[in-house]
């Protein structure tokens, strides 16, 4: 356990945003956390998974806890599910990619999202028709002040389109230790949604497999998704917005092409990248800081743009589609 002093932060955000952290440690058990907050007297604490959901606009000025617990054990299983216990640390392809091996179904859909597991159900991450929340079981958190483990339910989690209550009323407040997930040992496959359906028909997939649905997610993605090893970015920089079904139809008379997808018989969600894409932003470069020439949605640094100009990207695209569509946009990347 070490706990270091003005840390440069460069390269655990997928961003690549060269912040510091005036406190910065890094962790592979509950036990070694706790040790570190003892040792070290910080106003503020923050927990750094994968860090592919984050932009930094300025250096943090508190302590940065990066969260390593390894670890993929089954804990029950019974005729229909296999409960799988993660470490919050795991990466989350990797965890995909170990119950496609196994043929177990229910995360397929989620191929190749960056990140950790500890940040799946924070964020409540999702993609193709499928959230965390439909796989979750239960997780294991520490309060960060009071260093007492909590289970937290399904319920308890407060599930949202990518919210939980570790993003607003819990925020900073713990730090996911691992994650359970109940797996279906005969899968039942979801590709009404995206592209997927197209893609298995290019790859002349007759019998559907849990692989097969996987392989074709990862295709999508690498098609139309900058490698953050390569172009930093965080993925989907805005969430899908979504509006009353008479709000939809007040906007409809205006573009009738506008694309949507039906929520229930009141919501209608709205492709964000669309909107973006409309407003001529898609392929938008300013010095390093851009809006990705295939995917509209995707904010990236092309170098060494700060997070201060990604962020201010961000705004003028907020602002040009409220001021075309009357829509507002909101931020899906956490923003410090």
């Amino acid at each position: 356990m070490q706990v270091q002093q003005n840390y440069s932060l460069k390269k655990y955000n997928t961003f690549g945003i060269d912040a510091t952290a005036r406190y910065f440690s890094i962790f592979h058990s509950t036990e070694e956390l706790k040790e570190i907050l003892e040792s070290t007297q910080a106003a503020s604490k923050m927990i750094l998974g994968g860090g592919s959901n984050i932009l930094f606009t300025t250096n943090y000025d508190g302590l940065v806890l990066k969260n390593e617990i390894d670890g993929i054990n089954t804990v029950h299983e019974d005729d229909e599910f296999v409960f799988i216990n993660v470490g919050a640390g795991v990466k989350w392809h990797s965890f995909v990619m170990y119950c496609v091996n196994k043929n177990l179904g229910g995360v397929e859909n989620l191929s190749l999202i960056p990140g950790n597991v500890g940040a799946s159900p924070m964020q409540n991450i999702g993609a193709y028709g499928v959230e965390i929340k439909d796989v979750f079981y239960e997780l294991n958190a520490l309060h960060l002040n009071d260093r007492l483990i909590q289970k937290f339910s399904s319920f308890e989690c407060g599930f949202g389109y990518r919210e939980s209550v570790f993003k607003k009323k819990y925020k900073d407040q713990f730090a996911i230790l691992n994650v359970t997930f109940r797996l279906r040992k005969n899968p039942v496959f979801n590709i009404s949604y995206g592209a997927i359906e197209t893609e298995l028909k290019k790859m002349h997939i007759d019998t559907l497999t849990v692989k097969a649905i996987s392989d074709a997610v990862i295709q999508i993605r690498t098609a139309k998704l900058p490698d953050p090893a390569l172009v930093g970015n965080a993925g989907s920089f805005f969430k899908n917005p979504v509006i009353t079904k008479h709000e939809f139809l007040r906007r409809q008379l205006q573009v009738s092409d506008i694309p949507f997808y039906k929520i229930d018989e009141e919501s209608i969600k709205i492709p964000a990248g669309w909107l973006i894409e409309q407003c001529g932003w898609k392929g938008f470069r300013n010095g390093d800081a851009g809006c990705y020439e295939k995917q509209a949605l995707v904010l990236v640094n092309y170098g060494n743009a700060t997070g201060k100009e990604i962020y201010d990207l961000s705004e003028d695209i907020k602002l040009s589609v409220k001021e075309r569509f009357d829509i507002e946009l909101e931020r899906e990347v956490n923003i410090l």
